[in-house]
Parts: C-alpha cells; structure tokens; sequence
C-alpha cells in the first residue's frame, strides 16, 4: 500500500492522539497515549517525557509502532496502566484497531519548550520517524483534540446568558484552556472558529 498519512485523515502541521505500542530488549510490549504530529506524507514527530516506557523502548529499538483507533477503552486502558498482552498483535500492533502504521527513528533530539505547563521542561525528547508500513482495516480518520475542545467551548458558549457569575468564570477558564489546546494541536479551520468565539466573549464584555 502506499504510505500516505493522508489516507487516514492525517494532514501535515497538525498533531492527533494516538497509541504507541513498542517492545524492550526482553520483547515485552508497551502501549501508551501519545499525542503525534503529521509532518509529511511519511513523517511524524513526537515529543516523549523522559522516564516513559514508550521513551526508553524507541530509544533501544528505533522502531515503534503507531495505533489509530477511537477505542475509548484503549485509550483508557493504555493510560491507567497497560494492555493485557492478549490486546498486543504478533506485530506489535493493537488488536482491532482501524490502522496502524510502522516507524523507523530518523532522529532524536533533547527538547526545550518554555511554554510547556508541565514543570519539568526540557525533560523530553523530540522523536523524527519515517513510516515503513501502513494496515487500514477500516475507513477512519486519526482523531485530533481541537474539534473537541471547539465543540465544548460551543457548548458553553450557549450556556453564558443561563448561568451564574461562578459558572461564567469556570466557562472562561475552560475557553483558555481550549483556546490553548486548539493553538498547539488544530489546524487553521479550528484557530480560525476560536477566534470568532473569542471576538464574541470580548464583544460582551469578558476579558479573555
């Protein structure tokens, strides 16, 4: 099949939520939720905490698979712990999962990001990686955190005129917190659309 990330709605720029699975020096597999960014047609760049599993296994192999799935409970499982191994493929992917693709580690680089909220910058490693292989079992699209996080903020955008002045500030910290989401991870269509939420929240009297 021909590697286009395309294929599976990932678009060049944006960053989708993904499950890592790799293997250590024993073959013991290891999955984790990793946020993934689509840098080409055949790239992906990821940024991984030092002291994760996910990070020490790329590191000794150079090579990681990538799962796509809107499985809630994958996503939950490989957070709070990990997956049984009976959840693992032969080939280290996912079992049912609506594709996964192979990488191969093209670089790796310490990585320093002062706008990070969590404390310990520069604590992390930026992973550049090739894609060798890709399985589509079923027609899907990579999921990307933006549309979600503008969805919300349309939500409680509906909700200011019913609400008291407690719950309005809860709404506004949300819209930043979403608004911050949307500036890391979205596209130019989600920017945009935050924007003119903005524009409103600011017309009505709300400092943002």
């Amino acid at each position: 099949m021909e590697i286009d990330l395309n294929l599976i709605g990932m678009n060049r720029g944006k960053q989708y939520e993904t499950i890592i699975t790799t293997v250590n020096c024993e073959n013991v597999q290891n999955a984790a939720p990793i946020g993934v960014l689509c840098s080409g047609n055949d790239t992906i760049i990821c940024r991984i905490f030092k002291g994760r599993k996910t990070l020490d296994n790329i590191i000794s192999q150079r090579e990681f698979t990538v799962n796509i799935t809107h499985d809630p409970e994958l996503f939950t499982l490989s957070t709070i712990g990990n997956l049984a191994p009976d959840h693992f493929s032969n080939d280290n992917s996912i079992r049912g999962v609506d594709a996964y693709f192979k990488c191969e580690v093209i670089s790796l680089k310490e990585a320093v990001k002062q706008s990070d909220p969590i404390r310990k910058k520069g604590e992390a490693i930026v992973i550049k990686s090739k894609v060798t292989d890709m399985i589509i079992r079923n027609e899907t699209k990579a999921f990307n955190r933006a549309f979600s996080c503008l969805i919300e903020t349309l939500a409680n955008f509906t909700r200011f005129d019913l609400v008291g002045e407690e719950k309005k500030q809860y709404y506004l910290t949300r819209f930043r917190e979403c608004s911050r989401v949307v500036t890391k991870v979205g596209g130019k269509e989600e920017k945009q659309a935050m924007g003119e939420v903005k524009k409103e929240l600011i017309k009505r009297g709300y400092e943002i």
